[in-house]
């Protein structure tokens, strides 16, 4: 393969595993970025439609991570993807969620537009993200300053799946032939509670307890934490989900894709612990 393959959100949490994969296996890859500080970087920033062009030049393939924080981002991405299709794209991977079937509001929009615009496609409907305990998510900011994790999720399992894991399966999706042209839920080895995700990082040593709240209370803590309020009450709103059982399942995706079974919550964790920074967040 000599064209670049684009990935845009490529410093995000899939994005910037994705490259690493790609580059490592030796593969052509253009990294989009609204702020480029590597040789294969380009900038690229969804509110500026003369970034498109340069990006996606010479491009067939692409992992697609819609505009963040935006509640219907359709109109960009349709944008988008017309000038890319017209400059030769063939496949797109499209990161969305277990959470959105195709239809629905914001992303699910996403998913019948790649279906019926692009040649080739695969939609990755990964579960949450064990990256969402560390780092700067809401989630993980709660949990170092309180050692709660607050969500509206009651007793509701989550088939918490790693981030690595989803890049692995979306790789795959971007070289496979014949192309997949399907969609692809990807969960972890099991699905878990938020209380029993407290009992792993307890377990090694980060005391942690759930504490359920409601809906609306969730989706303050969102806004105040910075997300826009249609935002935010967009995502307090997959917690009642979770809470009815929406996402209490495990499918063998990875395994199925990649070869290998997906990485535990407390694989990950345990991972970080062992990394550079000595406590989880």
């Amino acid at each position: 393969m000599t064209e670049p393959i684009l990935v845009t959100g490529a410093t995000g949490t899939t994005g910037s595993r994705l490259v690493r994969r790609l580059a490592a296996a030796g593969h052509p890859v253009r990294a989009a970025s609204r702020k480029p500080s590597a040789a294969n970087q380009i900038r690229f920033d969804w509110g500026d439609p003369g970034t498109y062009p340069a990006a996606v030049a010479g491009v067939r393939r692409m992992y697609l991570v819609a505009p963040v924080g935006q509640a219907d981002p359709l109109p960009q991405v349709e944008a988008f993807l017309d000038t890319a299709l017209a400059a030769g794209l063939r496949r797109v991977v499209l990161l969305s969620s277990s959470a959105v079937p195709e239809g629905a509001p914001a992303l699910g929009e996403l998913h019948a537009l790649v279906r019926r615009e692009c040649p080739e496609w695969t939609v990755l409907r990964p579960s949450w993200f064990m990256q969402n305990f560390l780092g700067d998510h809401p989630l993980a900011v709660a949990l170092r300053e309180t050692g709660e994790l607050v969500t509206a999720t009651g007793n509701g399992r989550v088939g918490f799946v790693d981030a690595g894991d989803i890049a692995a399966v979306a790789e795959r999706a971007l070289l496979a032939e014949p192309p997949l042209n399907e969609e692809l839920v990807i969960t972890g080895p099991a699905a878990l509670s938020y209380a029993d995700a407290a009992a792993v990082l307890t377990g090694l040593g980060v005391p942690a307890r759930h504490r359920a709240v409601s809906v609306t209370e969730l989706t303050q803590r969102h806004i105040a934490a910075g997300y826009p309020p249609d935002f935010a009450a967009l995502l307090a709103g997959l917690d009642e989900g979770i809470r009815q059982g929406a996402e209490d399942r495990v499918t063998d995706t990875v395994l199925r894709l990649t070869g290998r079974p997906p990485c535990s919550l407390r694989a990950v964790l345990l991972g970080v612990m062992a990394g550079p920074v000595p406590t989880i967040g």
